[in-house]
Protein backbone atom coordinates (compact mmCIF):
# COMPACT_ATOMS: atom_id res chain seq x y z
CA UNK A 1 0.00 0.00 0.00
CA UNK A 2 1.90 3.34 -1.09
CA UNK A 3 1.11 6.75 0.90
CA UNK A 4 -0.34 8.07 -1.91
CA UNK A 5 -3.52 5.52 -1.63
CA UNK A 6 -4.25 7.69 1.74
CA UNK A 7 -8.02 9.25 1.83
CA UNK A 8 -7.79 12.49 0.04
CA UNK A 9 -9.27 15.04 2.72
CA UNK A 10 -9.37 18.64 3.08
CA UNK A 11 -6.77 20.08 5.84
CA UNK A 12 -8.63 21.41 8.31
CA UNK A 13 -6.02 21.89 11.09
CA UNK A 14 -4.68 19.13 13.90
CA UNK A 15 -7.59 17.16 15.69
CA UNK A 16 -11.03 17.70 15.32
CA UNK A 17 -13.37 18.87 17.45
CA UNK A 18 -15.04 15.17 18.31
CA UNK A 19 -14.11 11.34 17.97
CA UNK A 20 -15.93 8.91 16.30
CA UNK A 21 -18.83 6.93 17.64
CA UNK A 22 -16.84 3.78 17.14
CA UNK A 23 -13.14 5.55 18.54
CA UNK A 24 -11.73 4.42 21.63
CA UNK A 25 -11.86 6.31 24.75
CA UNK A 26 -8.64 8.93 24.85
CA UNK A 27 -7.51 6.71 27.63
CA UNK A 28 -6.92 3.44 25.75
CA UNK A 29 -6.59 5.30 22.98
CA UNK A 30 -3.45 7.49 23.91
CA UNK A 31 -2.49 6.22 27.72
CA UNK A 32 0.15 8.53 28.66
CA UNK A 33 3.51 6.74 28.07
CA UNK A 34 5.42 8.76 30.77
CA UNK A 35 3.54 6.40 33.12
CA UNK A 36 5.43 3.35 31.73
CA UNK A 37 9.22 4.63 32.83
CA UNK A 38 8.78 6.55 35.99
CA UNK A 39 12.60 5.35 36.66
CA UNK A 40 13.86 6.96 33.74
CA UNK A 41 17.58 7.83 33.44
CA UNK A 42 19.10 10.96 34.34
CA UNK A 43 20.61 13.43 32.16
CA UNK A 44 23.90 15.22 32.83
CA UNK A 45 23.32 19.03 31.94
CA UNK A 46 25.14 18.88 28.34
CA UNK A 47 23.40 16.08 27.29
CA UNK A 48 20.04 17.26 28.41
CA UNK A 49 20.89 21.17 26.27
CA UNK A 50 22.13 18.60 23.37
CA UNK A 51 18.49 16.95 23.38
CA UNK A 52 16.77 19.79 23.67
CA UNK A 53 18.54 21.82 20.74
CA UNK A 54 18.14 18.77 18.27
CA UNK A 55 14.37 18.34 19.38
CA UNK A 56 13.61 21.68 19.19
CA UNK A 57 15.35 21.95 15.52
CA UNK A 58 12.85 19.12 14.23
CA UNK A 59 9.65 20.87 16.17
CA UNK A 60 10.70 24.10 14.46
CA UNK A 61 11.43 22.58 10.95
CA UNK A 62 8.32 20.85 11.17
CA UNK A 63 6.55 23.89 11.99
CA UNK A 64 7.93 26.07 9.46
CA UNK A 65 7.16 22.90 6.76
CA UNK A 66 3.85 22.89 7.80
CA UNK A 67 3.29 26.62 7.10
CA UNK A 68 5.51 26.72 3.54
CA UNK A 69 2.49 23.55 3.12
CA UNK A 70 -0.31 25.87 3.78
CA UNK A 71 1.33 28.46 1.09
CA UNK A 72 1.17 25.94 -1.62
CA UNK A 73 5.36 25.76 -1.34
CA UNK A 74 5.29 22.27 -0.96
CA UNK A 75 3.71 19.81 -3.51
CA UNK A 76 2.35 16.22 -2.77
CA UNK A 77 2.21 14.27 0.71
CA UNK A 78 3.77 16.19 3.52
CA UNK A 79 3.69 14.04 7.06
CA UNK A 80 5.09 15.53 10.45
CA UNK A 81 6.91 14.72 12.96
CA UNK A 82 5.64 16.96 15.76
CA UNK A 83 5.56 15.25 19.31
CA UNK A 84 8.05 12.15 18.00
CA UNK A 85 10.98 14.22 18.42
CA UNK A 86 12.51 12.11 21.44
CA UNK A 87 12.64 8.97 18.98
CA UNK A 88 15.00 9.46 16.70
CA UNK A 89 16.91 11.78 18.69
CA UNK A 90 17.34 9.28 21.54
CA UNK A 91 18.37 6.47 19.27
CA UNK A 92 20.76 8.97 18.17
CA UNK A 93 22.50 9.45 21.32
CA UNK A 94 22.98 5.74 21.38
CA UNK A 95 24.50 5.33 18.00
CA UNK A 96 27.47 5.39 16.34
CA UNK A 97 29.41 6.83 13.61
CA UNK A 98 28.94 4.48 10.72
CA UNK A 99 25.67 3.18 12.16
CA UNK A 100 22.70 3.57 9.29
CA UNK A 101 18.97 4.96 9.38
CA UNK A 102 16.10 4.20 6.94
CA UNK A 103 12.57 4.93 8.00
CA UNK A 104 8.99 5.60 6.11
CA UNK A 105 7.67 8.55 4.79
CA UNK A 106 7.43 10.41 8.36
CA UNK A 107 10.70 11.16 7.73
CA UNK A 108 11.94 14.62 7.86
CA UNK A 109 12.65 14.63 12.00
CA UNK A 110 15.22 11.27 11.10
CA UNK A 111 17.89 13.36 8.14
CA UNK A 112 17.83 16.28 10.27
CA UNK A 113 18.86 13.98 13.71
CA UNK A 114 21.48 12.27 11.26
CA UNK A 115 22.96 15.71 10.56
CA UNK A 116 21.23 16.49 7.15
CA UNK A 117 21.34 19.91 6.02
CA UNK A 118 18.42 21.79 6.68
CA UNK A 119 18.51 23.92 4.05
CA UNK A 120 18.81 20.52 1.75
CA UNK A 121 15.96 19.22 3.67
CA UNK A 122 13.62 21.92 3.39
CA UNK A 123 14.60 22.70 -0.45
CA UNK A 124 13.65 19.11 -1.77
CA UNK A 125 10.24 19.68 -0.27
CA UNK A 126 9.66 22.58 -2.01
CA UNK A 127 11.21 20.85 -5.31
CA UNK A 128 14.19 23.01 -5.52
CA UNK A 129 17.89 22.33 -7.29
CA UNK A 130 19.33 22.08 -3.95
CA UNK A 131 17.62 19.69 -2.39
CA UNK A 132 19.04 16.24 -1.13
CA UNK A 133 17.41 14.56 -4.22
CA UNK A 134 17.81 17.66 -6.58
CA UNK A 135 14.41 18.39 -5.96
CA UNK A 136 13.01 15.25 -7.81
CA UNK A 137 12.37 13.36 -4.26
CA UNK A 138 9.99 15.76 -2.23
CA UNK A 139 8.95 15.02 1.60
CA UNK A 140 9.11 10.91 0.97
CA UNK A 141 12.32 10.44 -1.21
CA UNK A 142 15.82 11.96 -0.19
CA UNK A 143 18.94 10.16 1.03
CA UNK A 144 22.31 11.18 2.11
CA UNK A 145 25.09 8.31 2.36
CA UNK A 146 27.09 10.75 3.62
CA UNK A 147 25.31 10.51 6.51
CA UNK A 148 23.86 6.92 6.42
CA UNK A 149 20.31 7.78 5.46
CA UNK A 150 18.98 5.74 3.40
CA UNK A 151 15.88 7.23 2.96
CA UNK A 152 12.16 7.93 3.13
CA UNK A 153 9.98 5.20 1.84
CA UNK A 154 6.48 6.15 0.46
CA UNK A 155 5.47 2.12 0.44
CA UNK A 156 3.98 1.27 3.77
CA UNK A 157 6.33 -1.32 5.71
CA UNK A 158 8.89 -1.00 2.48
CA UNK A 159 12.16 0.05 4.36
CA UNK A 160 12.03 -2.69 6.69
CA UNK A 161 12.83 -5.75 4.63
CA UNK A 162 15.65 -2.60 3.09
CA UNK A 163 16.80 -2.22 6.74
CA UNK A 164 17.52 -5.34 7.03
CA UNK A 165 19.36 -5.86 4.15
CA UNK A 166 21.65 -3.26 5.33
CA UNK A 167 22.03 -5.04 7.89
CA UNK A 168 22.98 -8.22 6.01
CA UNK A 169 25.89 -6.41 4.24
CA UNK A 170 27.12 -5.00 7.46
CA UNK A 171 27.42 -8.33 8.76
CA UNK A 172 28.87 -9.49 5.05
CA UNK A 173 31.33 -6.61 5.23
CA UNK A 174 31.81 -7.42 9.20
CA UNK A 175 32.15 -3.56 9.51
CA UNK A 176 30.33 -3.52 13.12
CA UNK A 177 27.33 -1.30 12.09
CA UNK A 178 23.95 -1.38 12.86
CA UNK A 179 20.61 -0.77 10.79
CA UNK A 180 18.74 1.54 12.71
CA UNK A 181 15.20 0.92 10.80
CA UNK A 182 12.15 2.82 11.67
CA UNK A 183 8.57 1.75 10.82
CA UNK A 184 4.73 2.97 12.26
CA UNK A 185 2.79 0.93 14.34
CA UNK A 186 0.25 0.75 10.98
CA UNK A 187 3.62 -0.63 9.25
CA UNK A 188 4.08 -3.25 11.54
CA UNK A 189 1.37 -5.25 10.50
CA UNK A 190 2.81 -6.04 6.88
CA UNK A 191 3.93 -9.28 6.14
CA UNK A 192 7.05 -8.19 4.74
CA UNK A 193 7.85 -7.52 8.10
CA UNK A 194 7.82 -10.67 9.21
CA UNK A 195 9.60 -12.35 7.02
CA UNK A 196 12.86 -9.73 7.33
CA UNK A 197 12.39 -11.08 11.07
CA UNK A 198 12.71 -14.71 10.33
CA UNK A 199 15.44 -13.72 8.06
CA UNK A 200 16.90 -11.29 10.96
CA UNK A 201 17.19 -13.31 13.47
CA UNK A 202 18.11 -16.67 11.47
CA UNK A 203 21.12 -15.23 10.48
CA UNK A 204 21.52 -13.00 13.26
CA UNK A 205 21.83 -9.81 11.64
CA UNK A 206 22.97 -6.44 13.35
CA UNK A 207 19.60 -4.35 12.99
CA UNK A 208 17.29 -2.89 15.53
CA UNK A 209 13.39 -2.34 14.42
CA UNK A 210 11.85 0.54 16.08
CA UNK A 211 8.43 0.71 16.38
CA UNK A 212 6.85 4.12 16.59
CA UNK A 213 3.93 3.59 18.04
CA UNK A 214 2.02 7.07 17.59
CA UNK A 215 -1.39 5.37 18.54
CA UNK A 216 -2.95 6.56 15.23
CA UNK A 217 -1.03 4.51 12.41
CA UNK A 218 -3.35 6.34 9.61
CA UNK A 219 -6.13 7.17 11.30
CA UNK A 220 -7.22 4.08 12.98
CA UNK A 221 -6.45 3.21 16.81
CA UNK A 222 -4.45 0.47 17.28
CA UNK A 223 -6.99 -1.58 19.75
CA UNK A 224 -9.29 -1.56 16.52
CA UNK A 225 -6.06 -2.92 14.36
CA UNK A 226 -4.04 -4.88 15.72
CA UNK A 227 -4.97 -8.02 17.82
CA UNK A 228 -1.69 -7.82 20.05
CA UNK A 229 -0.86 -4.03 20.79
CA UNK A 230 1.92 -4.78 22.61
CA UNK A 231 4.49 -4.26 19.48
CA UNK A 232 7.20 -5.52 21.34
CA UNK A 233 6.31 -8.76 21.18
CA UNK A 234 5.88 -8.72 17.82
CA UNK A 235 9.34 -11.13 17.25
CA UNK A 236 8.30 -13.68 20.33
CA UNK A 237 7.69 -16.12 17.42
CA UNK A 238 11.26 -15.53 15.69
CA UNK A 239 13.09 -15.40 19.23
CA UNK A 240 14.16 -11.62 19.23
CA UNK A 241 13.75 -10.16 22.34
CA UNK A 242 11.82 -6.54 22.25
CA UNK A 243 10.74 -4.15 25.06
CA UNK A 244 8.29 -0.91 25.58
CA UNK A 245 9.70 2.63 26.11
CA UNK A 246 8.58 5.43 27.03
CA UNK A 247 9.02 7.41 23.67
CA UNK A 248 8.32 10.71 25.24
CA UNK A 249 11.53 10.81 27.20
CA UNK A 250 14.32 11.19 25.86
CA UNK A 251 16.37 9.72 28.29
CA UNK A 252 14.20 6.30 28.05
CA UNK A 253 14.70 6.29 24.55
CA UNK A 254 18.47 6.68 24.69
CA UNK A 255 18.98 3.99 27.85
CA UNK A 256 16.79 1.61 25.82
CA UNK A 257 18.48 2.09 22.58
CA UNK A 258 21.86 1.68 24.20
CA UNK A 259 20.70 -1.95 25.11
CA UNK A 260 19.27 -2.80 21.54
CA UNK A 261 22.34 -1.31 19.54
CA UNK A 262 24.37 -3.47 22.06
CA UNK A 263 22.71 -6.37 21.80
CA UNK A 264 22.77 -5.98 17.42
CA UNK A 265 26.33 -5.05 17.23
CA UNK A 266 27.76 -8.25 19.39
CA UNK A 267 26.39 -10.78 17.39
CA UNK A 268 23.92 -11.22 19.39
CA UNK A 269 21.15 -10.51 16.15
CA UNK A 270 18.13 -8.12 15.81
CA UNK A 271 16.12 -6.36 18.26
CA UNK A 272 12.98 -4.60 18.58
CA UNK A 273 11.95 -1.94 20.66
CA UNK A 274 8.00 -0.15 20.56
CA UNK A 275 8.80 3.53 21.21
CA UNK A 276 5.16 4.68 22.45
CA UNK A 277 4.87 7.81 21.34
CA UNK A 278 2.10 10.64 19.94
CA UNK A 279 1.82 12.72 17.10
CA UNK A 280 0.05 16.04 17.89
CA UNK A 281 -0.65 16.74 13.65
CA UNK A 282 -2.46 14.10 11.65
CA UNK A 283 -1.34 11.95 9.86
CA UNK A 284 -0.44 13.58 6.79
CA UNK A 285 -1.34 17.69 5.93
CA UNK A 286 -4.42 16.01 4.83
CA UNK A 287 -5.69 14.53 7.41
CA UNK A 288 -8.02 16.65 9.75
CA UNK A 289 -7.97 13.82 12.26
CA UNK A 290 -10.85 13.76 13.63
CA UNK A 291 -10.71 10.06 15.32
CA UNK A 292 -9.62 11.77 18.29
CA UNK A 293 -10.75 14.39 20.30
CA UNK A 294 -8.79 18.48 20.45
CA UNK A 295 -8.51 17.12 24.45
CA UNK A 296 -6.82 14.40 23.80
CA UNK A 297 -4.24 16.03 21.91
CA UNK A 298 -4.26 18.78 24.22
CA UNK A 299 -3.53 16.84 27.14
CA UNK A 300 -0.60 14.85 25.62
CA UNK A 301 0.89 18.17 24.82
CA UNK A 302 0.70 19.70 28.35
CA UNK A 303 1.68 16.01 30.21
CA UNK A 304 3.96 14.71 28.34
CA UNK A 305 5.21 16.91 25.63
CA UNK A 306 8.97 15.66 25.16
CA UNK A 307 10.72 18.86 24.70
CA UNK A 308 8.77 20.86 27.63
CA UNK A 309 10.00 18.06 29.66
CA UNK A 310 13.50 18.69 29.10
CA UNK A 311 13.12 22.46 29.28
CA UNK A 312 12.03 22.13 32.66
CA UNK A 313 14.86 19.88 33.86
CA UNK A 314 17.33 22.31 32.28
CA UNK A 315 15.22 25.37 34.10
CA UNK A 316 15.26 23.31 37.35
CA UNK A 317 17.77 20.47 38.59
CA UNK A 318 20.35 22.10 35.97
CA UNK A 319 19.83 25.58 36.86
CA UNK A 320 20.69 26.83 33.31
CA UNK A 321 19.93 30.56 33.15
CA UNK A 322 16.96 31.18 31.25
CA UNK A 323 18.49 33.81 28.70
CA UNK A 324 20.25 30.75 28.04
CA UNK A 325 17.71 28.86 26.85
CA UNK A 326 16.04 31.93 24.93
CA UNK A 327 19.44 32.00 23.17
CA UNK A 328 19.11 28.31 21.68
CA UNK A 329 15.69 28.87 20.82
CA UNK A 330 16.69 31.75 19.02
CA UNK A 331 19.61 29.88 17.07
CA UNK A 332 17.27 27.18 16.31
CA UNK A 333 14.71 29.48 14.44
CA UNK A 334 17.33 31.25 13.10
CA UNK A 335 18.49 27.94 11.06
CA UNK A 336 14.92 27.02 10.22
CA UNK A 337 14.07 30.90 8.75
CA UNK A 338 17.21 30.44 6.48
CA UNK A 339 16.55 27.65 5.70
CA UNK A 340 12.93 28.40 4.25
CA UNK A 341 14.68 31.21 2.88
CA UNK A 342 17.07 29.14 0.36
CA UNK A 343 14.37 26.72 -0.17
CA UNK A 344 11.61 29.12 -1.35
CA UNK A 345 14.76 30.88 -3.45
CA UNK A 346 16.62 28.52 -5.16
CA UNK A 347 15.78 27.64 -8.65
CA UNK A 348 13.59 24.88 -9.62
CA UNK A 349 15.55 21.85 -11.56
CA UNK A 350 16.51 22.10 -14.92
CA UNK A 351 14.16 19.96 -17.23
CA UNK A 352 17.07 17.99 -18.00
CA UNK A 353 17.24 16.41 -14.53
CA UNK A 354 14.20 14.32 -15.49
CA UNK A 355 16.53 11.90 -17.40
CA UNK A 356 19.51 11.83 -14.23
CA UNK A 357 19.57 8.81 -11.84
CA UNK A 358 17.66 6.80 -13.81
CA UNK A 359 19.75 3.54 -14.28
CA UNK A 360 22.94 3.46 -12.76
CA UNK A 361 26.39 3.78 -14.66
CA UNK A 362 28.21 0.55 -14.72
CA UNK A 363 31.80 1.55 -13.17
CA UNK A 364 34.58 1.55 -15.76
CA UNK A 365 37.61 -0.92 -15.31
Amino acid sequence: MDAANEARQDDKGAAGKGASPKSPSPKSAASRPSDKAPNAPQFTREEDQHAYREMLLIRRFEEKAGQLYGMGLIGGFCHLYIGQEAVVIGVQMASKDGDQVITGYRDHGHMLACGMDPKGVMAELTGRRGGYSRGKGGSMHMFSREKNFYGGHGIVGAQVSLGTGIGFANKYRGDGAVSLTYMGDGAANQGQVYESFNMAQLWKLPVVYVIENNRYAMGTSVTRASAQTDFSKRGISFGIPGEQVDGMDVRAVREAAARAIAHARDGEGPYILEMQTYRYRGHSMSDPAKYRTKDEVARMREESDPIEQVRKRLLGPHKVPEDEIKAIDAKVREIVNESAEFATSDPEPDPSELWTDVLLEPARA
